[in-house]
């Protein structure tokens, strides 16, 4: 990605929703998000999904914290407003129990997620921009909805379990985020730093889209992996249940 004189004259939050605009659209087709927008997100899917953003959160919050004097890091730093890993363990112990650490499993790409995470904490904390700004504004924009899916497809009857979708420290959602973008735009970024945060921008997409792919099971309340033997087992499951039934699966 390489910065003209006039594209440096737009804002860094433009820039990162003009060259992230087609991970953007892979991210809201990912399995994970199209049950959520049908209204089919399962317990499974949505455990496995808190088990990965507790690892994320914990490693960008981390990071943030550490680095929240930087001048790539300080305008973005928002830890009242934002940070979710509270509430995240609030929500595993709902649905794991208190021995929730015990049960939860880290599955390699959400490891590889989190190693970038520290990394560029420790060499280039501006990269932090990039991951800031795509999980917390989009946790952020569709936080409520989201939220209210998710408690409808898993017949939960309080919030409880949903910690991770509220922002009790943000009134406005909308207000804030302009707030944020303006902060963000803020940040003075040489050229080559401004290309990097680019570059980081859609790794945090695709990042965030091989964790939402992932595919496990539950044995006992925990995740198993699907080791090769047994997607071929399910394999024939499914297609045996899809001809009795006759559809087919999409």
């Amino acid at each position: 990605i390489q910065s003209t004189n006039s594209s440096r004259e737009q804002d860094l939050s433009e820039q990162i929703k003009q060259v992230t605009k087609e991970n953007h659209v892979r991210a809201e087709n990912t399995e994970l998000m199209l049950s959520f927008q049908r209204g089919q997100v399962t317990l499974q899917q949505y455990k496995l999904l808190l088990c990965s953003l507790y690892e994320i959160y914990q490693a960008l919050e981390e990071e943030m914290d550490r680095n929240c004097n930087h001048p790539g890091v300080a305008p973005i730093y928002f830890p009242t407003e934002l940070a979710r890993l509270e509430a995240i363990e609030k929500d595993l112990e709902f649905f794991f129990g208190q021995d929730w650490r015990e049960k939860i499993i880290v599955p390699a790409a959400t490891k590889r997620y989190c190693h970038r995470l520290r990394q560029i904490g420790k060499e280039n904390p501006e990269f932090l921009i990039a991951h800031a700004y795509t999980r917390y504004l989009g946790d952020l924009s569709g936080g409520q909805v989201l939220g209210r899916i998710a408690q409808k497809s898993m017949s939960l009857k309080s919030s409880e379990g949903l910690s991770f979708f509220a922002f009790p420290g943000v009134s406005s959602p909308n207000l804030f985020k302009q707030l944020y973008r303006s902060r963000m735009n803020s940040v003075e970024l040489t050229e080559e730093e401004r290309n990097g945060v680019l570059e980081e921008a859609i790794m945090a997409f695709e990042f965030n889209i091989q964790v939402q792919n992932i595919k496990m099971l539950f044995k006992d309340g925990t995740l198993i992996k699907r080791t090769p033997l047994l997607r071929m087992v399910l394999a024939i499951f499914v297609a045996l249940a899809t001809v009795s039934m006759g559809i087919y699966a999409l």
